[in-house]
């Protein structure tokens, strides 16, 4: 794509580079667009060769606008009774920078949502946050250093935030992370909750063991809320595929425990590409053996 190969030599990135491993300014210019700024795009054709210059709209509006092109009424008409296409969006609820999900979905017709957590905002630094954004110094020197991020393929990432951050206190950086997800199940009770134990993932039992009692009672906390709100919960495999962890998000011994609460599941991949749209890693065989009852395969919209 001619576009993304001007975007790389404007700005100094490449496209073998997996998404999650460039810095925040990329996946924003990635995402949002490059809020106005042109670049060359170089071209070749039929007619010969030129550069014209284009402000990128980002991913966000390309797909948006893709969206409103493609899926029309006469699109779904097509398909109907062969293949049902949704349109959603995993939402990121980051206190300080986006809590609400209501003008997202809207402005984007959405007709499902998934609420995650992958950047943790440090409770004292939510005003912090606001300011910045108040101000439009929102770039990532300016944000970062308020956010603990558990994501990613990068574990000194996990490590850097839960020491500048919270000073290495592993009960209150993970009891946040809980807090913050309870927040955005509360206020916007997302059709579908995602991933809700991946703080786990960096941690590797290092810091702390999954069947510590403080962390089973923050898990319970969360889905007893989710249970109470009526979402359903994500059975993420990225995790596994990736070599990132070795179970689901969540564990398999938290699926067996919600499943005498009857609380609905969906089964997710996170695919981050074509490739990985059926890496399900025996997710279904394992709902199976344990007898899950309530396995969402269609959603009502």
């Amino acid at each position: 794509n001619a576009v993304l190969r001007a975007l790389c030599k404007e700005f100094g990135f490449d496209l073998d580079t997996p998404f999650e491993d460039y810095s925040k300014d990329i996946h924003d210019i990635l995402i949002y667009g490059t809020g106005g700024i042109s670049v060359p795009v170089h071209y070749k054709g039929q007619r010969g060769v030129g550069t014209y210059d284009i402000a990128f709209e980002g991913l966000v509006k390309s797909v948006e606008r893709r969206y409103r092109e493609t899926f029309s009424e006469t699109m779904k008409a097509e398909y109907e009774g062969r293949i049902e296409i949704l349109l959603g969006l995993e939402m990121d609820y980051i206190p300080g920078i986006q809590e609400d999900f209501t003008p997202l979905i809207e402005k984007g017709g959405l007709e499902y949502s998934i609420g995650s957590v992958h950047l943790v905002t440090h409770p004292d630094h939510v005003e912090a946050l606001r300011n910045s954004l108040l101000h439009n110094d929102n770039n990532s020197q300016s944000i970062m250093p308020h956010l603990w991020y558990i994501d990613g393929g990068n574990p000194a990432h996990y490590d850097n935030g839960l020491n500048e951050l919270f000073h290495g206190d592993i009960r209150y950086a993970v009891r946040t992370f809980f807090h913050q997800t309870n927040a955005m199940i509360e206020r916007n009770r997302p059709t579908i909750v995602g991933h809700f134990d991946k703080v786990v993932m960096h941690n590797r039992e290092r810091f702390f063991s999954y069947q510590d009692k403080w962390f089973q009672e923050l898990l319970h906390e969360t889905i007893a809320l989710i249970r109470e709100t009526g979402c359903i919960c994500e059975i993420n495999t990225r995790g596994i595929y990736k070599g990132r962890h070795t179970d689901f998000y969540p564990a398999r011994d938290t699926i067996r425990y919600m499943n005498t609460l009857g609380i609905p599941v969906i089964v997710g991949t996170d695919a981050h590409a074509p490739a990985d749209l059926d890496r399900f890693e025996g997710a279904y065989e394992f709902l199976s053996e344990i007898g899950y009852r309530n396995i969402v395969k269609k959603l009502s919209v």
